[in-house]
């Protein structure tokens, strides 16, 4: 993978790209979740280099993507992303985001339709308004004191621990909240979350028009992540995978799992 940055208004955007791209494989878009950076793919990276081409960002104001103002908006990261993979002539991409990644893939899909060719859910929820109680996206929107208020290190607890089942997975969640000093962390969390808000709150309709699975785990605690998926699979009629012993990163806590899952929707749909 060849390590690139892409300038913007407000920072650069750091991301890794396959050496030697070849034509005849697709292009898979990896889009880690917020506060998380691009080791959360790590396994997934691994897994299917050499069966496709691959991308992944840190997303801007995460990782090697900072300094970076905290203005932005889904659909600037939307329009970002859009930007960078026409520089480097990637056309139809399959997105797989999660949690955060999974919301900019579907910003994604509604800015710029008919350039995607399958899209992966991994922990993550609907953009549709209807999904959503109004004091969920209040709570959104009012998240900095309640961070700020808490010690540092049970930040970092409650962090790796809510978003993991598994040690490891634990492990590769708090390595990557350590990138952050705890208000940078605080402030990062607060502006990430008013940003969902907003964007779910524009009413839009997210109509995903790509073949899509939604991969949740099954001990996701995350919010309402796994309510969302149920609800989204039924009014979307679109295949649900619950992975067993895995929270919110479901990935990092079962990767071979999450692997096949992706695998085998890809083979499905004769994408590799």
């Amino acid at each position: 993978m060849i390590q690139k940055m892409f300038p913007t208004e407000l920072g650069s955007i750091t991301y890794w790209i396959t050496a030697s791209k070849t034509p005849s494989k697709p292009w898979l878009v990896f889009l880690p979740g917020l506060t998380a950076n691009h080791h959360l793919f790590k396994d997934q990276i691994e897994h299917f280099k050499g069966k496709a081409n691959l991308f992944v960002w840190d997303p801007p104001s995460h990782g090697a993507s900072r300094p970076f103002k905290l203005n932005w908006s889904i659909q600037q990261l939307a329009e970002w992303l859009d930007a960078i993979l026409n520089s480097e002539d990637i056309g139809n991409p399959v997105l797989i985001g999660q949690s955060m990644g999974g919301y900019v893939s579907q910003a994604f899909i509604k800015y710029f339709p008919e350039k995607t060719l399958a899209f992966v859910s991994i922990d993550s929820a609907p953009l549709g308004r209807s999904h959503y109680r109004s004091w969920e996206l209040w709570s959104l929107k009012h998240t900095f004191l309640l961070y700020l208020c808490l010690p540092w290190q049970l930040l970092l607890w409650a962090g790796s621990n809510g978003c993991a089942e598994t040690a490891e997975g634990k492990s590769s969640m708090k390595r990557m909240m350590l990138a952050y000093r705890k208000m940078e962390y605080c402030k990062l969390v607060s502006h990430g979350y008013k940003a969902l808000s907003q964007e779910i709150e524009k009413n839009k309709t997210y109509k995903l028009s790509c073949p899509t699975l939604l991969i949740c785990g099954k001990e996701d605690q995350a919010g309402f992540t796994a309510r969302y998926n149920r609800q989204w699979a039924a009014d979307e009629n679109i295949p649900v995978c619950w992975v067993q012993g895995a929270g919110h990163n479901a990935n990092s806590d079962k990767p071979t799992e999450v692997n096949l899952l992706i695998e085998t929707f890809l083979e499905q749909h004769h994408l590799v």
